[in-house]
């Protein structure tokens, strides 16, 4: 499996759940921690530790367990990192908040749906 097909498996997860505003961002070029920040809200902490858990399943059915969940517990933002793709999960009040796609604008959106 190749990390643009893991990629689009996480989606695809959240997607499932009803996640909202998915966001894809290659960070390839510009950071050496991931190649790509995937981003989604939730309307609340169950549906966003939902949508954690179904992203974990199915990637790791695919065989890429997660390295490291954080924010499981508080359900406010969640982040995932499965070595090349990180997921982070926020409720709607948090994701306005931190506003990762300021922050990480040097990267690339992606079109996942291709």
């Amino acid at each position: 499996m190749t990390v643009k097909d893991a990629m689009k498996l996480a989606v695809a997860a959240l997607e499932d759940k009803k996640g909202e505003d998915i966001k894809v961002i290659d960070i390839s070029e510009v950071s050496v921690i991931a190649d790509y920040f995937i981003i989604a809200s939730g309307s609340n902490v169950n549906q966003v530790k939902t949508m954690c858990d179904s992203v974990c399943e199915a990637l790791g059915r695919a065989g890429m367990p997660e390295k490291q969940i954080e924010g499981y517990q508080s359900g406010n933002w969640i982040l995932i990192d499965f070595g090349d793709i990180i997921v982070h999960i926020f409720d709607n009040e948090n994701r306005l908040f931190y506003d990762l796609e300021k922050i990480w604008r040097d990267g690339k959106e992606v079109d996942y749906t291709k």
